[in-house]
């Protein structure tokens, strides 16, 4: 039972990350309205977008020369 539930959620993790995150943005701007909810929307993907090129090798040193010129 537990290896069939864990290669469903394998199978499906898009879809489950994608559903889990689509809820908790209509709970935000439910919540906190249109404009706050876009605005966290959008520092949680400028973050995420930050975070994938620091994991990335050798763009590190990238990233930061180009903030700092």
């Amino acid at each position: 039972m537990t290896e069939k539930f864990r290669a469903i959620l394998v199978a499906h993790v898009g879809k489950i990350f994608g559903s889990v995150m689509g809820l908790f943005l209509g709970w935000i701007i439910i919540r906190y309205g249109v404009i706050r909810g876009l605005f966290v929307a959008l520092c949680v993907a400028v973050g995420f977008y930050v975070g994938a090129r620091l994991d990335s090798p050798g763009t590190s040193t990238d990233i930061t020369s180009r903030f700092l010129r």
